[in-house]
């Protein structure tokens, strides 16, 4: 059910403290942490604390927690000091989504290039 915890979500659990990550800032609605394969210097994810399986679901659900989400980007960025960054919601196993718990990554710390990819 969107907004409720799963038992198999990773993010889930890590909200909940069950599995660790390096959490850099935590709101009472969101959470950020250092992806565990990042893509360049800075690699953050900032997500939701209640589940939502995509940016899509999230933002057709719950406009105001993806503007939490959003608004937190932009703070990590700051905390990074980032002059430039990107952000990226993959939603959906074809655009490279691998965990089913809306997610912004936040990038950078180095060029990025586009096309992305």
């Amino acid at each position: 059910m969107p907004g409720e915890p799963q038992d198999d979500c990773l993010f889930c659990k890590i909200v909940e403290g069950h599995i660790p990550a390096t959490i850099i800032r935590e709101t009472d609605t969101t959470v950020a942490f250092r992806d565990i394969n990042p893509q360049a210097p800075t690699h953050v994810l900032v997500i939701p604390k209640a589940h939502y399986e995509t940016a899509a679901v999230l933002a057709a659900a719950a406009p105001e927690l993806a503007a939490d989400v959003l608004r937190e980007t932009q703070a990590v960025a700051d905390d990074e000091k980032l002059e430039s960054y990107r952000t990226v919601f993959n939603t959906g196993s074809g655009a490279g989504q691998t965990v089913w718990h809306a997610h912004a990554h936040v990038i950078g710390g180095r060029g990025l290039h586009w096309p992305p990819g």
